[in-house]
């Protein structure tokens, strides 16, 4: 079904450090994508995204999602046709312990993403 859909094509993954954005990026990889990566942290010790090796496979970048000029510059140097957000503050005890921290990444943070894809016409 996906066997050409990503081919050639420059995929940004938000979130490419965590569990599935990991595992995403490298099918994407397997599909013949040029992929880049946007994240805060790798989120565990140990991580699959090292034991996958990724940041050898991707343009890696490590910055909040919360940062809107960041955003913007990676997005405007990788050109991405195709954008997949999965950046996010996912654990539900740190939610309770910082839930305004928690509101800002899934929030705001995906408010700059939709911005910056609003703002770029060659994003599909």
């Amino acid at each position: 079904m996906f066997r050409d859909a990503f081919r050639g094509r420059r995929v940004l993954v938000t979130g490419h450090t965590g569990f599935k954005g990991s595992w995403l990026s490298t099918w994407l990889q397997e599909l013949g994508a040029e992929v880049a990566g946007y994240s805060v942290d790798i989120p565990t010790t140990p991580a699959n995204f090292e034991a996958l090796q990724l940041a050898d496979l991707v343009q890696h970048h490590i910055a909040d999602v919360r940062d809107r000029g960041t955003l913007e510059r990676v997005f405007d140097s990788f050109r991405p046709q195709v954008v997949l957000h999965l950046a996010a503050q996912a654990l539900v005890r740190k939610s309770y312990v910082d839930p305004i921290h928690t509101f800002e990444v899934n929030a705001l943070g995906t408010a700059n993403v939709l911005e910056a894809i609003r703002q770029r016409p060659w994003i599909e």
